[in-house]
């Protein structure tokens, strides 16, 4: 049924665990599996001027979220990329909408922490905007 699946990760417990049930319904119906990850330079600024260092480390950890992802992948035998998305100033679910299209994916799968009240409030919700921006299902994966 879903042939192209993209998955929005960042590390965490609950994104991993989005991570495994994609692996899961890709290897299930010989899907392939794009994996995203986002960060915004413009977090990194301070007093007008760009942190370098900051910036790099931020890369560095995506590389490395991305890298893992991409051998979990491997060791479930899926087909699979990675892109970072790093585009200044735009909301996560913006991005995750445009790299599906890119992608041509029939499925997104992203984990949620099921925040609400106030922790959603004060701390937004990923997911939230992925569902709200997405041109595809999304399948969010409830985190523990």
């Amino acid at each position: 049924m879903f042939k192209r699946i993209l998955v929005p990760i960042d590390g965490s417990a609950t994104s991993n665990k989005a991570l495994d049930l994609a692996l899961q319904i890709a290897r299930e119906n010989d899907a392939s599996v794009r994996l995203v990850h986002s960060f915004d330079e413009l977090a990194y600024l301070a007093t007008f001027e760009v942190l370098p260092p900051l910036i790099e480390e931020a890369r560095r950890y995506a590389d490395e979220i991305l890298g893992d992802g991409l051998k979990l992948a491997t060791n479930h035998r899926v087909r699979a990329d990675a892109r970072v998305l790093e585009v200044p100033g735009r909301r996560l679910g913006d991005l995750v909408a445009e790299a599906a299209k890119d992608f041509r994916a029939d499925l997104i799968v992203v984990g949620t922490h099921g925040r609400r009240g106030i922790g959603r409030i004060a701390l937004g919700s990923g997911a939230e905007q992925v569902i709200r921006a997405a041109p595809v299902p999304v399948l969010a994966v409830r985190g523990s």
